[in-house]
């Protein structure tokens, strides 16, 4: 009981905080610190340790995995909004996460008991949801850089793409995420090949191809970048074709198999 009345908290709390980002666009008020998504992410995670704990399980389902990662796109994007001017991503953010929890408590999905793991099974694991969650968010900053981009040729700018921070600042912190993803991404990699016994079997051939494939996209880009000052239209383009090679790598199998062929 108590994990459910944890989980419609948060995501009340995602919600009541996207309510106030977009009232705060609409008052052309200053952003102020979101306690209520703090709330939400720190509820979010306690229901899913206490499920854990209460059934000694992991649920590894399609939705599951989702509200994980969304989860942790949104610490993610917290605690960078503690320095930066970046919490309006939220907008967007905020809600996915509520969804993909309220997807992930409706839905059964087939829980799988805890094993005695190591800790290269555990840098695998953790490397590759925080390179998902930072890719993510680079993502979402590169659409809304898109928006604010073709918004600002217009005379005036709507007041949402006025309330975002400067393009040079948006592109800045774009390539910051996208710095610290390829990072993550690189040691999920490697532990992966070093660690996962048959890393190319069935299953996980596609994920491992196309994650490769996202590597090579975003290094090129950050490459194009430091050399030859990709920026703009450019850096929003492979940015976002490297998230949906990521995401199917993610996803791709999980979606097939767990909801077109109702296969675990």
């Amino acid at each position: 009981m108590i994990i459910l009345i944890l989980g419609l908290i948060a995501i009340m709390a995602y919600l009541g905080e996207t309510g106030l980002i977009i009232r705060r666009f609409y008052q052309n008020s200053n952003a102020k610190t979101p306690y209520l998504a703090w709330l939400a992410v720190s509820t979010h995670l306690s229901s899913i340790a206490l499920s854990v704990q209460h059934h000694n399980a992991f649920n590894f389902g399609f939705f599951t995995i989702g509200s994980l990662i969304a989860l942790m796109a949104s610490m993610l994007l917290l605690m960078t909004s503690l320095n930066k001017p970046v919490v309006q991503l939220g907008i967007v953010l905020f809600p996915l996460t509520g969804l993909m929890l309220a997807l992930a408590m409706i839905i059964p999905q087939q829980t799988h008991r805890l094993l005695a793991s190591n800790w290269q099974m555990n840098t695998h694991i953790l490397s590759s949801v925080i390179a998902f969650g930072l890719l993510n968010i680079a993502a979402l900053q590169a659409i809304l850089l898109y928006i604010q981009n073709q918004q600002l040729k217009s005379h005036p700018p709507k007041r949402f793409i006025q309330k975002l921070p400067s393009l040079q600042t948006m592109e800045v912190l774009l390539f910051q995420m996208l710095g610290a993803g390829i990072f993550f991404l690189t040691v999920s990699l490697g532990s992966g090949f070093l660690f996962i016994e048959d890393l190319f079997a069935q299953h996980l051939v596609h994920k491992t191809v196309l994650s490769i494939l996202a590597w090579f996209i975003f290094s090129g880009l950050l490459v194009g970048r430091s050399r030859y000052g990709w920026r703009g239209k450019t850096a929003i383009q492979w940015t976002l074709i490297g998230f949906v090679a990521l995401l199917l790598a993610y996803f791709g199998s999980k979606l097939v198999l767990e909801l077109i062929l109702q296969r675990q």
